[in-house]
């Protein structure tokens, strides 16, 4: 069984910065590439960002393309998500997942297991 354990969240106002930890559980972690999913209330989720399983290729939604880097230390068994230049529209609950063997990075049905959230509110 493996267990996702989002950490970082919290209330900022706009322009600043957070970094978002999901620490993982299990011997496989690094074989698996990672994602970020957010959920703001009202929308749905959606595609924040994701890593291949040894980093070498990173994948963004357009929303979060050069303020948002993904990271992982496949030897803590760890993934971060480095947020700068935060705005409001930033506000969601923010998960990370773990990516099946094989699927596409940005939709949410190729990612099999999920942590429980981390708030970011992002004040103007």
């Amino acid at each position: 069984q493996v267990q996702l354990v989002e950490s970082g969240g919290g209330l900022v106002q706009a322009g600043a910065s957070l970094r978002l930890s999901c620490a993982a559980s299990g011997r496989t972690f690094s074989s698996y590439a990672m994602g970020w999913f957010r959920q703001a209330p009202g929308k749905e989720r959606e595609f924040v960002a994701a890593i291949s399983w040894s980093g070498d290729s990173t994948y963004y939604a357009n929303s979060v393309k050069g303020r948002f880097t993904i990271s992982r230390d496949n030897a803590k068994n760890t993934v971060y998500l480095q947020m700068n230049s935060l705005k409001p529209e930033d506000t969601a609950v923010y998960y990370c997942a773990r990516r099946r063997i094989s699927g596409n990075y940005y939709l949410s049905r190729s990612y099999d297991y999920w942590g429980q959230g981390t708030q970011v509110t992002v004040s103007s």
